[in-house]
This record gives structure tokens, C-alpha cells and sequence, in this order.
């Protein structure tokens, strides 16, 4: 699999609501540097929730904006990527291809799948809808991230081509609904395996850990 990179975004933290958010992205040419802790010149606000070696960069598919658009009516933020603080912007890579684990060499780096991303208040705020995040736990529509492997320079337009895929079987719309929609309930096998699972980042595996506790008790 090999993609075009459309959009190369990142952001500075700024006020936003009653706190300060890097959710605002901007297009950027390249090349850019990528690093432990993603894109050359981006920032998160909140290092508890955001950033990190296991969150360094957000990807999110271009392919779902027309349906955001049919959801929201028109929006300025829906014309271009970046309306969801995406750093990566592709067409034809969505939640139900994408697999947790796997690598893709983004321009010169290598980088892997650690998680889907938990949608949050900032997200439904940004886009004047609050209601956005309970569309995205629907839908599964929530991008993922990246930890760096090796690091190297990207540009807009480059390729991210797939290198290799260990967990073919577990798409990160599959991990997604089982942890944030809530349908691991009734899959205690699927839960033990993401608890086990190394290449997924330790916030996701102790909830697959402590929803499987719930679910034997």
C-alpha cells in the first residue's frame, strides 16, 4: 500500500475555550523533521493527553470530510484538512485498513501504528458541535497515531507506503470499538489480546486490562 501525503499540518498552542490547545493546524511545506515527538514546529498544550513518543503524530483520512460535511452542513474548517488537528492528511486510508502495529516509511522515517485516537471535547468545539464527538465514537471515524521508529524528513506530497503489517487482523476500527465504543464487553478474548499487545501504547492496553477485569468480576 502507498499513499500520496496531500497535507502536511502542525500547530502552536494558543488559547482555546477556557484552556490552551495546538488543535489548530496549518499546512506546511517540507521537508520537514521528524522526531521521537513528531513534526518539526508542532506543539500539544496538554502533554498528559496529548503528544508523547506513542502519540507523535495524528493521521486522519481526507476521505471522511464529505461525510462530515453531509453531517454538519457547510463549514469553513471542512474546505481544507486540519479541522480535526490532524498532522497527516492522505486519501484511501481510513480506521477499517490500518492496522495497530503496523510501519509505513513516511518520506526518509519510519513510523508505526500505536492507537486510534480518543475523541475529545476540543474536537466538537473547534467545529461549533459538541455533538461531533459522539459521532466519531459512532462511526469510528477518529484518525490514529504514530510513535517514530526511525527518524528522517517528510514533505507534502511525498509517499507513506506500508513496510509491514504483524496484526493484519486487528484494524484500529477494530481496537476502537471494543475500547471506546464500549463493544469489548462481550469480547473477552479480543480484550486479552490487546492488554498483550507491545505495539499498543500503555493507555489503551490498561483499559483493554481493566475492561477485562470488569468483565470477570
Amino acid at each position: 500500500m502507498r499513499r500520496t501525503i496531500l497535507f502536511l499540518m502542525t500547530g502552536k498552542s494558543v488559547p482555546f475555550g477556557k484552556e490552551t490547545s495546538a488543535i489548530a493546524k496549518s499546512p506546511r511545506d517540507g521537508p520537514l523533521a521528524v522526531g521521537p515527538l513528531g513534526l518539526e514546529g508542532d506543539e500539544q498544550a496538554d502533554r498528559s493527553v496529548h503528544g508523547g513518543p506513542d502519540k507523535a503524530i495524528h493521521h486522519y483520512s481526507a476521505s471522511h470530510y464529505s461525510f462530515w460535511r453531509s453531517e454538519l452542513g457547510p463549514h469553513p474548517l471542512l474546505e481544507v484538512p486540519g479541522a480535526f488537528g490532524e498532522n497527516i492528511s492522505t486519501l484511501g486510508m481510513t480506521e477499517t485498513e490500518v492496522c495497530l502495529g503496523d510501519r509505513y516509511r513516511l518520506g526518509t522515517a519510519l513510523v508505526e501504528v500505536s492507537q486510534g485516537r480518543q475523541p475529545c471535547w476540543k474536537q466538537g468545539h473547534r467545529l461549533g458541535n459538541p455533538a461531533v464527538v459522539a459521532k466519531i465514537v459512532e462511526t469510528g471515524k477518529s484518525g490514529w497515531y504514530y510513535r517514530v521508529i526511525e527518524a528522517g524528513k517528510v514533505s507534502a506530497g511525498d509517499s507513506i507506503e506500508l513496510t509491514g503489517r504483524p496484526l493484519p487482523e486487528w484494524t484500529v476500527a477494530r481496537a476502537f470499538a471494543l475500547l471506546i465504543r464500549g463493544e469489548g464487553g462481550s469480547d473477552s478474548a479480543g480484550l486479552k489480546e490487546l492488554a498483550d499487545m507491545d505495539v499498543l501504547a500503555a493507555p489503551w492496553r490498561m483499559r483493554a486490562d481493566e475492561m477485562l477485569s470488569r468483565l470477570r468480576n
